[in-house]
């Protein structure tokens, strides 16, 4: 990294414009900037660090952009810092400017604009500068990834404050561990003692976890086991833990084994007792049927013997049935005759009712000669029929035409009235589409005036709420700074008085004999006394405690003044001056125009789908009007073609109908009539047919009934059965039939008659004990099945606590192991007899690395005298690593950095600064540092120390590196020609650049 130009505008002492040319002063490799104390030298440096950073360096920084403006500035010149630099090859602009609060340009009081940054880089193949961005995050992001360096390692190793590398060299390990840890970025070690840690933790967690695991199997197997043996007393964490479980566990199993073989035994003996009870009980049940089937089939026999003369009945009356089935079909022959005859009777009584009474004596030949003369008369009327219908056709046609006529002649009224006002409606469409494409327009243009309507109205708002709370701000830090400058004054007050008072309270501390603190006299003739009044020690602390809070509270009125300023400018650059009610009813007028255009632009579309439908109706009457004309031509000559044909058909019906109103009527006459006489005339065929078979029917019956054995037909039809009757009286002849063989078969049975003549069966004796052999298998066969599960409890358990234990380790293993790790990194092992922690024991190598480097630079400048060296070695019971030792070569000791003199303390703090400058720069990945500054210390070292020291700061240029030396040492301006001089005035610092010539 090389600095080329600066550019400083109104940036701490400076109120104007300086420009500071690195190249010119980087000439000559060595180059002073110096001045007066307070005229800004280090404000140059912060310059740097803030183009580069946005920030100043270290304590200097106080977060508010503001405090970086120069007091001396001119209320319109903006703070304004340009740093033009070469970095990993790239030529880039760095521009910042922090917030300014500047004068309104309208009206009174302030506004306070928003930070600015810009990036440019320059194009040396156009030879221009181009932007890169604007961005305050990118941009930081570019520089830290171009320097490969944080903020606080660039202060550390460009800048070179000497003053922190003294404070360095003296202090303790921890205090040098803070600030290498910053500089090497150490924080993945520590990341990883941290994760060791975490991971020991869980490991352990995990162990133990599987332990209890472990044990709770163990403690479910002697639940399953049951009392008789006892668990070992065992903790998770154990050592034995898992020998002590598997092996209570073997003989747990084994002792469930014997008890399932006693159980199995048990089992057998409990199903012999209950076979041979069941064997027995079925014996007795056997024994106790057959006796009550004995009894039963002597009840059954009685019972017969009671209904054998209604079975005698029965028979007779079955047989005198069988008798006269053989007469049913002459009864079934009379009957079908009869009733036929009955209904031909009737039908032909019916017929003939309808007939004239010039048919009421004819017979059947008679009636069926008339119906054909009849139907002779009705056929020669087909033609006539013929043509009654198709007049009545014609006549609806006719009637069809006419209202098609009055039809056409209304749709030709309505198209004419229609299209006479076709112009003005088409007009009038037209019309309200242009004004709705008018508003439409308008629409737009006031849609593109809301948004900033509102924007500024609303911010409007906010200006006017942020001035009332500026104003309240602003009455707060007016207020807060009365008080902290009466606080103030109170306390000089209180000082002064006790100022005064002193030798009061100097007094009341002497005793005769001891000297005096001030004067060293013995003797003290006249003591000072307290007057009324008396301000104490305690009474000045207090007034300046009021004092200081009453500071810190201005201070912080006047921060949340400064914010609501802010805050007012960044609303009133948005609103502007004009008022809030004008902003708010120019708004208003906005939304009211935008809502009735966009109201009239909403009936564009109904207005053009009007027109649309209004020209489709239009080209609809328009052909109605043609098809309407096309049908009346075509309707005239149709009705005349009719009315020929209808004067002919007339002539024609005159003839065929008679009497008759019409020739339908005479043909429905002819019809009935011929209907009729053929009626009458199969009626009167049929009556006769019936009679004939009745007396035919009555002979065969007699004839039946007499050979069938029955005095008459009538006592023949009395026996016979229905089939519902003989199928019940069947069913009960054969149910006394089968009941009868039934109780013979029983008491013919050996076996029932054997144990009829046995003692009565004790049944409820027999059942009683094969109960009791039951209930003894089920007890048997549930403690067999208690000692199966037992068993295989104990062996599931056991198998998943063998997984446990094996599972359990790999894991103990890897425990082990990170324990053993994490008291390592953690320097807490016995194994790391210096207690280092990871960390330490990298940056002790870092500092061992930056210890050589400085050891290089040191030597020279002490003439070969020191030499830096790192130790590792404890101190008390303190850790070890980070131990800073310097040698004496004059003495052959060794001894701490702390008992260096003021100048040697210099010149081995500057060494350190440039070793440590050298390792940062390496560890940030080798960027190249062309241009380093060193901040002061040089009035502590005598001639010949500073030649040594220039010699060797001389020597960087053998590196193509320039150092700018910052210092107000008289010496240095004679030894260093190229100089920055920072010039003191009361308008502010200026700045003079010398060259090496």
């Amino acid at each position: 990294m090389r600095l080329h130009r600066l550019d400083i505008t109104a940036f701490g002492p400076f109120g104007g414009t300086q420009r500071v040319d690195f190249d010119a002063l980087s000439a000559a490799g060595l180059f002073l900037l110096h001045g007066p104390t307070g005229a800004g030298k280090t404000s140059v440096l912060d310059a740097v660090c803030y183009a580069l950073y946005g920030a100043v360096p270290g304590a200097r920084q106080s977060g508010q952009g503001l405090t970086l403006r120069s007091d001396h500035a001119a209320p319109g010149t903006r703070t304004d810092v340009r740093l033009e630099l070469t970095v990993a090859g790239r030529r880039l602009e760095i521009t910042r400017q922090p917030p300014w609060e500047r004068p309104k340009k309208r009206g009174t009081g302030t506004t306070t604009d928003k930070a600015q940054t810009w990036l440019r880089e320059y194009d040396a193949t156009h030879g221009a500068w181009k932007d890169l961005s604007r961005s305050h995050q990118e941009i930081g992001e570019e520089i830290t990834q171009l320097l490969g360096m944080s903020r606080e390692q660039f202060c550390q190793v460009v800048l070179l404050p000497q003053g922190d590398f003294a404070r360095f060299l003296r202090a303790d390990a921890e205090a040098r561990g803070k600030l290498l840890g910053r500089l090497f970025d150490t924080r993945r070690f520590a990341e990883v003692e941290k994760r060791l840690a975490e991971r020991r933790r869980v490991t352990e967690a995990e162990v133990r976890e599987g332990d209890a695991a472990l044990l709770a199997d163990a403690h479910r197997m002697q639940q399953a086991a049951g009392d008789q043996l006892p668990l070992p007393d065992l903790q998770p964490g154990d050592p034995g833990l898992a020998t002590a479980v598997l092996g209570w566990a073997a003989v747990a199993r084994s002792t469930a084994r014997e008890r399932l073989t006693i159980a199995r035994c048990t089992r057998t003996a409990a199903e012999s007792a209950r076979s041979a009870a069941e064997r027995v009980l079925d014996d007795v049940r056997e024994r106790a049927r057959l006796q009550r089937r004995f009894a039963e089939a002597r009840e059954r026999a009685a019972l017969l013997e009671q209904r054998a003369d209604a079975h005698r009945e029965a028979q007779g009356r079955m047989e005198r049935s069988r008798k006269a089935e053989a007469v049913a079909p002459a009864l079934d022959l009379r009957e079908s005759a009869e009733t036929g005859h009955r209904a031909a009777a009737a039908e032909e009584a019916r017929t003939r009712a309808v007939l004239p009474e010039t048919f009421a004596d004819a017979g059947a030949a008679g009636l069926a000669a008339a119906a054909r003369r009849a139907a002779e008369e009705l056929g020669g009327l087909e033609s006539a029929r013929r043509a009654e219908r198709r007049l009545a056709a014609i006549t609806v046609e006719r009637a069809g035409l006419e209202r098609e006529e009055r039809a056409d002649e209304a749709v030709l009224q309505d198209a004419g009235d229609w299209l006479a006002e076709w112009e003005e409606t088409r007009t009038g469409l037209q019309a309200r589409i242009d004004s709705a494409q008018e508003d439409a327009a308008r629409a737009e243009q006031l849609a593109v005036q809301r948004e900033p309507a509102r924007k500024r109205l609303a911010a409007a708002r906010e200006r006017d709420r942020l001035t009332r709370d500026a104003d309240a701000a602003q009455a707060r830090a007016l207020a807060a700074r009365e008080r902290a400058l009466t606080a103030h004054e109170h306390w000089l007050d209180l000082k002064e008085q006790r100022l005064k008072g002193i030798a009061a309270e100097l007094a009341a501390g002497l005793l005769d004999g001891e000297p005096c603190a001030v004067c060293g006299a013995t003797d003290h003739p006249a003591p000072a006394r307290k007057v009324a009044g008396h301000v104490d020690r305690e009474a000045e602390e207090q007034a300046l405690a009021a004092h200081r809070h009453a500071e810190e509270q201005r201070a912080e009125d006047e921060r949340r003044l400064g914010a609501v300023r802010e805050a007012l400018a960044a609303a009133t650059a948005e609103a502007g001056e004009e008022p809030t009610a004008e902003l708010a009813a120019r708004a208003q007028d906005v939304e009211r125009l935008y809502g009735m255009a966009r109201d009239g632009a909403t009936r564009l579309h109904t207005a053009q789908e009007d027109l649309r439908r209004a020209e489709h109706e239009r080209e609809r009457r328009t052909a109605a009007r043609q098809e309407a004309e096309v049908r009346g031509a075509a309707r005239t000559s149709r009705r005349e073609a009719l009315e020929r044909e209808r004067l002919t058909l007339e002539e024609e019906l005159a003839q065929a109908r008679g009497d008759a109103v019409s020739v339908a009527a005479r043909s429905a006459q002819l019809e009935r009539r011929a209907a009729l006489l053929t009626d009458a005339a199969d009626a009167a065929r049929a009556a006769q047919d019936a009679a004939q078979r009745l007396k035919e029917a009555d002979a065969r019956l007699a004839d039946a009934a007499f050979r069938a054995g029955f005095d008459t037909p009538q006592a023949a039809a009395a026996a016979l059965l229905d089939d519902t009757a003989h199928r019940e009286l069947q069913r009960r002849l054969d149910a006394w039939q089968q009941e009868r063989a039934a109780v013979r078969a029983v008491l013919a049975e050996a076996d029932t008659t054997a144990a009829a003549q046995q003692p009565p069966a004790d049944l409820a004796a027999a059942e009683r004990a094969a109960d009791a052999a039951a209930r003894r298998l089920q007890e048997a066969v549930s403690a067999l099945d208690a000692a199966m599960s037992r068993c295989a409890e104990l062996d599931r358990l056991s198998t998943r606590a063998t997984a446990a234990v094996r599972r359990l380790a790999p894991l103990r293993e890897e425990y082990d192991r990170v324990a053993r790790l994490a008291s390592l990194t953690a320097g807490t092992s016995a194994d790391n007899e210096r207690r280092m922690r990871l960390e330490s024991y990298v940056l002790a190598a870092r500092l061992e690395q930056v210890a050589a480097a400085a050891t290089a630079r040191l030597q020279r400048m002490s003439s070969g005298r020191y030499t830096l060296v790192h130790s590792d070695d404890r101190s008390g019971r303190g850790r070890s690593g980070l131990g800073l030792h310097v040698v004496d070569a004059w003495t052959g000791r060794e001894r701490d950095t702390a008992t260096l003199s003021g100048g040697e303390t210099f010149f081995a703090s500057l060494a350190l600064a440039l070793g440590l400058a050298d390792v940062v720069t390496d560890e940030a990945g080798g960027v190249r540092l062309d241009t380093l500054f060193i901040d002061e210390g040089f009035g502590s070292l005598d001639d010949q120390t500073l030649d040594e020291v220039l010699d060797v700061l001389d020597s960087l240029r053998e590196r193509d590196r320039s150092v700018g030396i910052v210092s107000h040492v008289g010496d240095l301006r004679r030894r260093i020609h190229a100089q920055l001089e920072i010039v003191k005035g009361r308008t502010g610092s200026a700045v003079r650049q010398r060259g090496a010539g």
